[in-house]
């Protein structure tokens, strides 16, 4: 089903590398239920929603598209969810009204899916803007690592600084960095799931990491929030939300494109500029975000920290099967998931190393050809910057076509861009992102 050998791997990487993915992205059930809180969605409603569009999401990908990318709720969508819809309408809109515009989101989603539209996306994106998102993710997720270890902090001069290198966080944090680099270096097996198992033991040593609690039974306290699609629909007439709605699939569709684009690319899965099944792929997130937002959880994407299990030798689907059915195990052990994905020092190493193996990409860029050059430098920078890939992606296809424009080589541009140009145009201008 997996095609191992064909993609040169066995059960055993795969379910390593499942458990890598699985490590470092393990915080989102935590965190997800955090964010939708403040928009007052019960914590133990999110907390099961997560995992439930997560399972479905990472199956889906695993069974039909047999590739090692995660699904699951995106950073950033829930913090747009909750700060500029629910909370920034001032009480005009409850949680359940924005959830109707999430599901309706979700649908379109998978319509488009369903169509040849999204796989003719990702063949219309040029060479060196799919390098420069590969690059610009991999500065993304080493920038997340960085600052969630405290190793960089917000600094009121110039934004970022160099954290305080004596705190036990950040100490923990280059032990494994450094643990790990050296594993790398001798080109161990399961480098990155060793450094965060030996930081796990180092943070327990230290007081840092103190598990009070293993396992509770998981509930849906609520059940389901949304379920008729055209009381959904009339939802979005009657408070206006076309806004919102076309900001999650906007967002929702480049983040996902973008990060299968560079996590398949880093894997070795591309097939010249296209990926292979496609639209199996992208079906799953859009199915995704729908049964998510039926049970209380915002838009999902593919997940960025895909790309440690993909370093850790993840190919194929049973690895993202296996990251399915840890999101399973981890509803009973929600106490466990939360103790650990709450020390950051034992994923941050990881991050930040599967960042600098996927700046490699850079070297592929055409530099000497600045029309190519500058847009794939834009989005390089602005990833990390703006922590935001759709953002990175919408600046290099805004760019993109207008240099080509001014340069005569208007022919050159597949005509998608120029739509896309002039959407991420109205939504960075016109809507809150």
């Amino acid at each position: 089903m997996f095609r191992l050998k064909e993609n040169n791997t066995t059960v055993k990487t795969e379910m390593l590398a499942g458990l890598t993915t699985f490590l470092t992205m393990a915080y989102i059930v935590i965190v997800n239920p955090i964010i939708l809180a403040d928009a007052g969605v019960p914590i133990d409603q999110v907390f099961m929603a997560t995992i439930i569009a997560s399972i479905i999401g990472t199956v889906w990908m695993a069974l039909m598209a047999n590739y090692p990318i995660a699904i699951a709720p995106g950073m950033g969508l829930n913090a747009y969810f909750t700060y500029a819809v629910v909370i920034g309408s001032d009480g005009a809109i409850d949680y359940v009204t924005a959830f109707a515009a999430v599901f309706v989101a979700g649908i379109i989603f998978v319509i488009l899916s369903l169509t040849p539209f999204r796989e003719k996306l990702i063949m219309s994106i040029p060479k060196n803007l799919k390098l420069a998102i590969t690059a610009g993710i991999g500065l993304f997720i080493a920038f997340i690592g960085l600052r969630m270890s405290h190793i960089v902090v917000a600094n009121e001069s110039n934004l970022v600084g160099l954290g305080d290198l004596s705190s036990p966080s950040v100490l923990l944090t280059l032990f494994g960095l450094a643990l790990t680099v050296v594993l790398m270096a001798r080109n161990v097996k399961g480098a990155l799931f060793i450094g965060m198992v030996a930081t796990a033991i180092a943070a327990v040593l230290t007081n840092q990491l103190k598990i009070e609690k293993v396992v509770a039974m998981p509930h849906l306290p609520k059940g389901i929030l949304v379920w008729n699609p055209l009381a959904a629909i009339g939802d979005v007439i009657s408070y206006g939300l076309y806004g919102v709605v076309f900001s999650f699939i906007l967002v929702t569709l480049f983040d996902t494109t973008g990060t299968m684009v560079g996590v398949a690319r880093q894997a070795g899965l591309m097939k010249g500029e296209n990926l292979p099944r496609a639209r199996q792929a992208l079906l799953a997130d859009s199915l995704a975000t729908t049964v998510g937002a039926m049970v209380g959880t915002s838009p999902t994407s593919a997940f960025v920290e895909s790309s440690a299990g993909v370093a850790a030798g993840g190919r194929t689907g049973l690895t993202t099967l296996t990251v399915a059915a840890l999101f399973l195990l981890s509803s009973f052990f929600g106490p466990l998931v939360a103790s650990i994905s709450g020390v950051a020092a034992i994923t941050s190493p990881a991050l930040i190393i599967v960042g600098s193996l996927m700046i490699g990409a850079v070297k592929q860029i055409e530099w000497d050809n600045f029309d190519e050059a500058f847009p794939a430098f834009l989005v390089i920078l602005t990833m990390p910057l703006t922590s935001s890939i759709s953002t990175g992606i919408a600046l290099g296809f805004i760019t993109y076509p207008l240099i080509k424009m001014v340069k005569g080589k208007a022919r050159e541009v597949h005509p998608l861009l120029y739509i896309f140009a002039v959407l991420f145009i109205i939504q960075l201008v016109f809507l809150p992102h």
